[in-house]
């Protein structure tokens, strides 16, 4: 059955009669007016006017717009508002049919919204997938059964990070999400606000005492929250927030994004009785919100404070339980279980409890991620543990499969019993038409493929790289590439719908693109070899490439990752790959000897350093890092050779504690004892708070020509400076190919 088959057998199914249903329109007319509360406040009379809106756009009826004071005796009604003043919960919707007479109510404003939005989905048959993107039924006649239908959500509010939803209030409220990440929150504390409230620039030089004990030394990662100036300096601050923000609610008295937290005696009496670090964490904010009896004072249980401590926290304490650390290549009840055991223990010491919840890659907003099957149970278990607050933190900028993503968690955040498969069935029918059974092929199949690896951890921080011996293997790979040609042979004669399709697979040519910079086969490679035996680019790679970086483009896709690494440098740095894949390099396949020890990362193998495979902009892509000490690295060439050129790139992701190295030397030898100096590049961008996140360098150094078998290479770690989020801990050196020419 084709797609425009389908919509007439649902149309049908919809809009045919049995003898006790209600005819709201025939042949494009209606005896039906909409009735509103005469008092109703601006929300009450926007729903009223949305269902009046689509009643039209599927009918051609005008159905007439009334308060009650004018409305007609006689004549049929739809009241949209709580006209009988039911005693409803403020999200509570009531749909009801009495008497010819239909009753759209809720218990608010917001609720009212939502059961009208109900109503036209779930009864008349509109859907809404994208901003753009919306099924409106088409018949001149609307018929109903008998409607005696009410629902309250668990979940209470309900947010899902994306642009989608943030950009287009009528789409949010279409799905019944929020229009902001931090609804009621002051704007200026949202979350790890303790360096706000106490920044290391004012007090730091002069009051060391008030941040965190680490060691023998007071480092600015965090403060000491046992120092009573300390809780004086955060209370004025968070009433001075409140005074700014009126209209604000909920303010955030939560740590900086590390685990850095003190040490000192006091704080870690406290933290050993208690049994977890979030022991100090409570006392303090609870004394913190014993001063704003009316507000609701928001902390973190995050990282180091996320196993819940004995004391509970206060009425007005809202807990925001952090599932950062969590493999989601299954369910969280399935693959973290500790972090299901701390939300059950924080459940029974508090009914205010914010899920904040992560559903991308960070590090490859664009890549494959196949965890669309957890969406469900994690929705599902915290609904369980009384969370009536969730943050589903997707990218908030378009990602892999963005709009399907969004709908979907939008959805389960509504209803968390929906049937999963059935939803994702409806959206790629809904949205990719034609094509859309070739995208669901690729979704079942992808996450097919990593329920098959149990063993495989999908890291929020991870790389298609990790992938490519798993669901990302090359015979997938190509599997997953035909079925996304034939989506788009399915809809050729429709451009829109041709660029979701390139849209939705971003991913898989982003996975063939970091393929093809590893040289992962004869097939994936960044160069091939034309009828002269001269290397070239690889066309097919640049062909993609070309198509990815047009995609981005048109669609106003900018970013790569959370560093802020853009698309278009992502296309730079891909297109001097190319580059310098095809350039002559002595090193290509030649021993390396690792003078000091990598660690974890490429199997810790020098060999990477002269493999031919190129790193990307995450460091578990082909980069070989040393942890808190130097690189110093010998590449044996074989046989004395002329250099003119040597070259090696480093990586920096400063969140990630990732910096480029200070200098990096060069040495030449021909006995592999005796080393001669060959120069010396010092980092032209030395490491500031204002460093660019995710970055790659090229130490190029130019030389007179000399001959020696053995190079030396010696790059400078960068020490963690005072101000970094990890300071006190070691800094990382990663490297990529040695280029000798």
């Amino acid at each position: 059955m084709n797609y425009r088959a389908l919509l007439l057998v649902i149309t049908v199914s919809l809009f045919s009669c049995s003898p006790n249903d209600l005819v709201i329109t025939k042949n494009g007319a209606s005896s039906y007016e909409i009735v509103h509360l005469g008092t109703a406040t601006e929300g009450e009379y926007k729903a009223a006017t949305t269902l009046q809106e689509y009643i039209s756009k599927i009918s051609g009826a005008e159905l007439p717009l009334m308060d009650e004071s004018s409305q007609t005796t006689d004549t049929p009604k739809i009241y949209v508002g709580n006209i009988n003043e039911d005693d409803l919960e403020p999200q509570e919707i009531s749909l009801k049919t009495e008497n010819k007479n239909i009753y759209i109510s809720g218990g608010s404003d917001e609720a009212i919204s939502n059961a009208v939005f109900v109503f036209l989905e779930d009864y008349l048959g509109c859907k809404w997938y994208a901003p753009n993107a919306e099924s409106i039924p088409s018949s001149t006649t609307i018929t109903l059964p008998t409607i005696d239908y009410s629902y309250t959500p668990d979940i209470l509010t309900r947010t899902v990070h994306s642009r989608l939803f943030y950009e287009n209030e009528v789409f949010a409220k279409q799905h019944k999400v929020t229009t902001e990440a931090f609804p009621h929150y002051a704007p200026e504390a949202k979350v790890h606000t303790f360096h706000r409230f106490m920044p290391e620039e004012v007090f730091y030089e002069s009051h060391p005492e008030y941040y965190a004990l680490r060691g023998d030394k007071r480092l600015p990662t965090q403060l000491c929250l046992t120092n009573p100036t300390v809780l004086e300096i955060v209370t004025d601050s968070v009433s001075a927030l409140f005074k700014r923000n009126p209209e604000a609610s909920v303010v955030s008295v939560s740590q900086d994004d590390n685990q850095q937290y003190c040490q000192c005696e006091s704080c870690n009496a406290i933290d050993t009785a208690e049994g977890s670090p979030a022991g100090t964490m409570i006392h303090f904010v609870n004394k913190v919100a014993a001063a704003f009896p009316e507000k609701t004072i928001s902390t973190l249980a995050y990282q180091h404070t996320r196993k819940p401590p004995k004391t509970a926290p206060s009425e007005n304490v809202l807990i925001t339980l952090c599932s950062i650390e969590c493999d989601r290549s299954a369910s969280i009840a399935e693959k973290c279980t500790d972090f299901s055991e701390d939300l059950s223990g924080w459940s029974t010491l508090t009914d205010n409890i914010r899920i904040w919840d992560y559903t991308t890659q960070f590090t490859n907003f664009l890549a494959p991620f196949p965890n669309i099957h957890t969406l469900r149970p994690n929705i599902q278990l915290f609904r369980n543990n009384n969370a009536k607050w969730v943050f589903e933190q997707h990218s908030h900028h378009p990602s892999e499969l963005f709009e399907l993503r969004s709908y979907l968690t939008a959805k389960l955040l509504w209803n968390p019993d929906q049937d999963l498969d059935a939803l994702v069935t409806e959206f790629t029918n809904g949205y990719y038409e034609e094509a859309g059974p070739f995208i669901k092929q690729y979704v079942d199949l992808i996450h097919s493929k990593i329920k098959e690896d149990e063993d495989f951890f999908l890291f929020l921080y991870g790389d298609p790289s990790e992938a490519f011996s798993s669901y990302l293997s090359p015979e997938l790979l190509q599997e997953y590439t035909q079925l996304f040609n034939d989506a788009e042979k399915a809809i050729v004669d429709k451009p829109e719908l041709i660029n979701r399709v390139k849209l939705a697979r971003m991913g898989i040519d982003f996975a063939v693109l970091e393929a093809s910079r590893k040289n992962l086969t004869p097939d994936y490679r960044l160069t091939s070899t034309n009828e002269n035996g001269t290397q070239i680019t690889n066309p097919k790679v640049a062909l993609l490439l070309d198509n990815f970086t047009n995609t981005a483009k048109e669609n106003n896709i900018t970013l790569m990752n959370e560093m802020g690494f853009k698309v278009s440098e992502y296309g730079a740095n891909y297109i001097s790959a190319l580059e310098i894949a095809k350039r002559n390099n002595k090193a290509k396949g030649k021993n390396v000897v690792s003078l000091t020890a990598p660690k974890k990362y490429a199997e810790e193998n020098p060999m990477v350093l002269t493999d031919g495979a190129l790193g990307g902009s995450s460091f578990y892509a082909n980069w070989l890092g040393y942890e808190g000490n130097d690189l110093e690295v010998v590449v044996d060439l074989g046989e004395t050779q002329t250099i003119n050129t040597i070259s090696m790139a480093f990586l920096q992701v400063t969140n990630h504690v990732v910096f480029f190295p200070s200098s990096v030397q060069y040495f030449g030898s021909s006995d592999n004892k005796r080393f001669t100096a060959l120069g010396t590049i010092t980092n032209p961008k030395p490491l500031s708070k204002t460093s660019k996140m995710n970055d790659i360098h090229y130490y190029d150094l130019k030389m007179q020509p000399q001959k020696y078998r053995y190079i030396k290479v010696t790059a400078k770690n960068t020490a963690t400076p005072y101000w970094h989020h990890a300071a006190g801990l070691p800094s990382w050196i990663f490297s990529d190919e040695i280029i000798i020419d």
